[in-house]
């Protein structure tokens, strides 16, 4: 094993073991407000909507919560570590240290990403409790939670290297990421919308990825999902390639 991969998987471990060891902060929160989320519009609502496309309306749900769930915690933890790091100082520990700035950028996003799937797994379990998770596109399904963590923990570097106060991520993750995904078509088809609702829906990146997802889960999609994770992939690469610039120049690290 050479020095960067140690160097790097030492990064990622510091990463896990920060969010591992406090589970009452980092995966409580979502057990609780996913049994919520099943329990209101899945089994009260749900008995009363029936079947879309198909499926239960609390299977044709799950998918967008998995979503939720997985990009919150991505985004939050890098956005977190990165900004708590800048505000306390240690984060000069890790620049002052022989890692390449390409190595950092991975440890920071591989860990929030894995942040992300693991939210992801603890939303189907409590799924489970309500209704049975079919998973008919594994391949897909794998693939997108992948690059949408991925990608939402690229977007979390970037916000704590923008962020100059603690409000400023709040703000990101509860008045901009989570209404784009309740608008995501996460409770409702878009088959249901008048047609120019539905194309400015559209416009809407979460659509993707929420479809991608349900198409991983149920075999149910609106939306072409290679052209989804096509699309999803190469911006991810846009996004960590501008993480690796950030980090290459200073930007937000040095005062």
């Amino acid at each position: 094993m050479n020095q960067n991969t140690t160097q790097f998987l030492t990064l990622v471990r510091r990463e896990i073991l920060r969010f591992v060891r406090r589970p009452y902060n980092t995966f409580l929160p979502p057990i609780i407000t996913n049994a919520l989320y099943f329990s209101v519009f899945g089994v009260i609502l749900g008995s009363r909507i029936g079947e879309i496309a198909g499926v239960s309306y609390l299977q044709f749900v799950l998918p967008g919560l998995v979503v939720l769930g997985a990009i919150s915690d991505s985004f939050e933890n890098a956005s977190f570590t990165i900004f708590h790091g800048r505000w306390n100082d240690y984060i000069q520990a890790v620049l002052t240290s022989p890692m390449s700035n390409r190595s950092m950028v991975a440890a920071y996003v591989s860990a929030s990403a894995l942040r992300g799937v693991v939210t992801s797994l603890l939303i189907v379990g409590v799924g489970l409790i309500f209704t049975s998770v079919p998973v008919a596109n594994p391949v897909y399904l794998v693939s997108f939670l992948l690059v949408i963590t991925t990608l939402f923990g690229g977007l979390g570097v970037i916000g704590g290297l923008w962020a100059s106060d603690f409000d400023y991520l709040t703000v990101m993750n509860q008045f901009i990421l989570r209404p784009l995904v309740f608008f995501g078509a996460v409770f409702y088809s878009l088959e249901v919308l008048p047609a120019f609702w539905r194309n400015i829906s559209l416009l809407n990146p979460m659509v993707y990825m929420v479809n991608g997802v349900r198409y991983g889960m149920i075999g149910v999609t609106e939306i072409d999902p290679n052209t989804s994770l096509a699309v999803l992939t190469g911006t991810t690469v846009v996004v960590l390639s501008i993480d690796y610039v950030l980090f290459r120049r200073g930007y937000g690290l040095a005062e």
